[in-house]
């Protein structure tokens, strides 16, 4: 399924990404540092939305209580969080 995120305190204002079979897909952010989010984007992409909330939750840019790949993880939870809802 494709979800869209907003994300809230960082440069990037969207993140758009697919998670299939509990994988995440064709991660796409909105705004930001677009070199960094690429590569951040092709590191994700394939792996389970699990293994990428633990290694990205936290992260934070500068004096920012979060971050791009902090909002990823954010963003990931809030699936996780709805799919278990459902």
């Amino acid at each position: 399924m494709r979800y869209k995120y907003e994300t809230k305190g960082t440069c990037s204002r969207l993140i758009e990404f697919t998670v299939e079979d509990g994988i995440l897909k064709d991660v796409v952010y909105t705004g930001g540092c677009n070199g960094n989010l690429q590569g951040i984007s092709k590191l994700v992409e394939g792996m389970k939305v699990e293994d990428v909330i633990a290694k990205l939750k936290g992260v934070r840019c500068g004096m920012k209580s979060t971050s791009c790949p902090d909002q990823l993880a954010t963003a990931l939870t809030a699936v996780l969080e709805k799919q278990k809802n459902a």
